[in-house]
């Protein structure tokens, strides 16, 4: 079974563009649309996902969509911050387990936590990508969250990297999590195998990937 992308709550619905409600029963239903959509795009395109088929997945007619987003971008719009959110608190919660951590005891924590959010929201990820060609600011977001993950993991893994040329060490994270990052985006938009981002292989194996990486700056 796939896993299921992180729910939003009622709370999380001061978004952009979508039409605010004092009604408990219309945050609902623009909760279960908000579900359903995410969803729906791990198995079709963005262009794929009908409103008409949206709708009628959680039994809510097409006036009651467009009540409350003004339209098809706008209802991407919200799916993408609400992403996004997950993505910043996800990363706001990323510690050391110690002050003594290794990297061999790093490395699998942060690429799992990466890993965990991009499984959460395969396919608003998958749709950003596509839609990419058309509309390159629809990324841009995305990228500067995996730009802030980078910048969280540098002073997480560099002491436990030893003393001593902060710069190369550094450089080398940055390369590492481009590397690490490059290959799941990859993954999310061609699937190209042998591994799929919901196997706990792809996990180990690119944690020992960074591991490796950077015990190899630690030995030079």
């Amino acid at each position: 079974m796939r896993p299921r992308s992180d729910q939003p709550e009622l709370r999380d619905f001061d978004l952009p563009g979508v039409a605010p409600s004092r009604q408990k029963r219309s945050r609902e239903t623009t909760l279960a649309l908000l579900r359903a959509g995410a969803e729906m795009l791990r198995t079709r395109s963005l262009v794929e996902l009908s409103i008409e088929s949206l709708c009628t997945e959680v039994g809510a007619t097409v006036g009651a969509f467009y009540s409350r987003f003004e339209s098809k971008e706008t209802y991407f719009n919200a799916l993408m911050a609400l992403a996004m959110r997950d993505g910043e608190q996800r990363l706001g919660k990323i510690r050391r387990p110690s002050p003594e951590a290794s990297l061999d005891q790093l490395c699998p924590i942060i690429v799992g936590g990466i890993i965990a959010w991009m499984r959460s929201h395969e396919g608003v990820l998958r749709a950003a990508l596509q839609h990419d060609d058309t509309r390159p600011d629809k990324w841009t977001p995305f990228k500067a969250l995996a730009q802030a993950t980078t910048a969280r993991a540098i002073p997480l893994l560099l002491p436990a990297m030893g003393r001593g040329r902060k710069a190369a060490k550094t450089r080398t994270i940055a390369f590492g999590f481009q590397i690490v990052l490059g290959t799941l985006v990859n993954v999310i938009l061609n699937d190209p195998g042998p591994l799929q981002l919901s196997s706990k292989e792809m996990e180990t194996r690119l944690a020992d990937c960074l591991l490796l990486l950077l015990q190899a700056e630690v030995d030079r």
